[in-house]
């Protein structure tokens, strides 16, 4: 009954290995459609606007400048 212990021994790592080689080699999907997606954008809001930025010109005033009544 112990050689039959010491055999099984060879067999559970012959099957581990079968198992581990299978999921190593398992075909896995690429997931780089969000993330390409999201560079897209990043880069879409980087981009210089077409008109350049609003600026106050001296005297006149914003609605953040006034004071609290």
């Amino acid at each position: 009954m112990a050689a039959l212990v010491w055999l099984l021994i060879p067999l559970l790592g012959v099957l581990v290995a079968v198992l581990w080689a299978r999921w190593a080699a398992r075909a896995r999907t690429n997931a780089d459609g969000a993330s390409l997606a999201g560079y897209e954008r990043f880069r879409t809001a980087m981009q210089p606007a077409e008109h350049p930025p609003l600026t106050i010109t001296k005297g006149e005033t914003d609605e953040t400048d006034a004071e609290p009544v």
